[in-house]
């Protein structure tokens, strides 16, 4: 996210700015092979039309496009993506004991309006030379994007920053999540319960109790991220940027009467979108 060439902010302010060490500006880390990242690519796009196949079906697919991987690296791989099929399976946001896990309340309740029910997650986001982690907060009823943060690591941090903001728009009935570290962290839960939000979390191994959130990704792949293939953090940042725009001011929805989120918003009396400045 920093920029050399610009004119106003030294990179020594800029770094000041975002709160990173200058001498973590400057390190030259060790990056992931361009083999890894090139099987990532696949992964995801391979994930994304077919959540619920584990990694013995992504080296069959893996295969089939001519790659030569074995189970145990497709795992791995998988498991720094942070992503798993709709079944059980050893995952990198598995649970962890101190964390608190709350059911699922949405099987029987009735969202009628916007605002009732907001949903939180993460995908992974890949470029032309590297990935990033994108994590959103949906309202279920309209599908409008509250807010929405990328990240380098799966830490907690960006998704707190995400909540926060997303807080700062309203309080909804009914925040659901799933059961990952992230959503399950005492902070995660304090901020929710602590804005008088009841805390809802998929079962496990169950991503289609996310389902609009689940769309949402593959909304956001298929016209925005894959077809421009990003490849910088700050392309990526600029262009989710101007995506998430259209996405709740223009694009239409089929289940929204073909009108836009905003639209819909508008037309039910929400503060959310006016809070948005949209």
């Amino acid at each position: 996210m920093i920029d050399v060439s610009d004119p106003v902010f030294s990179v020594s302010e800029q770094c000041s700015l975002l709160n990173l060490a200058r001498s973590s500006y400057y390190h030259a880390g060790v990056g992931e092979s361009e083999e890894d990242l090139v099987l990532k690519r696949h992964l995801d796009r391979i994930y994304t039309n077919f959540p619920f196949f584990g990694s013995r079906k992504m080296v069959v697919e893996l295969t089939k496009l001519g790659f030569q991987v074995c189970r145990k690296r497709v795992h791995r791989l998988m498991r720094e993506m942070g992503i798993w099929a709709i079944y059980p399976k050893p995952r990198l946001s598995e649970n962890r004991e101190n964390h608190r896990k709350n059911p699922y309340l949405l099987n029987n309740f009735k969202v009628e309006e916007p605002g009732q029910v907001w949903a939180a997650d993460i995908t992974y986001i890949p470029m032309r030379e590297g990935f990033m982690y994108l994590a959103a907060t949906l309202d279920w009823y309209s599908r409008y994007v509250v807010s929405w943060k990328l990240s380098n690591s799966l830490e907690s941090s960006f998704c707190l920053e995400m909540l926060e903001e997303a807080l700062s728009m309203g309080n909804p009935s009914i925040f659901n999540t799933d059961q990952g570290v992230q959503f399950t962290s005492n902070a995660w839960i304090g901020a929710v319960e602590g804005a008088g939000v009841r805390v809802s979390m998929d079962g496990k191994g169950r991503c289609f109790d996310n389902i609009f959130v689940e769309r949402l990704w593959r909304t956001v792949k298929y016209e925005d991220v894959y077809p421009r293939g990003y490849g910088t953090p700050k392309e990526l940042q600029e262009g989710l940027k101007n995506y998430f725009r259209f996405y709740n001011e223009r694009r239409p929805h089929q289940s929204l009467g073909n009108k836009s989120p905003v639209e819909f918003h508008r037309m039910n009396g929400s503060s959310v979108a006016r809070k948005a400045g949209a």
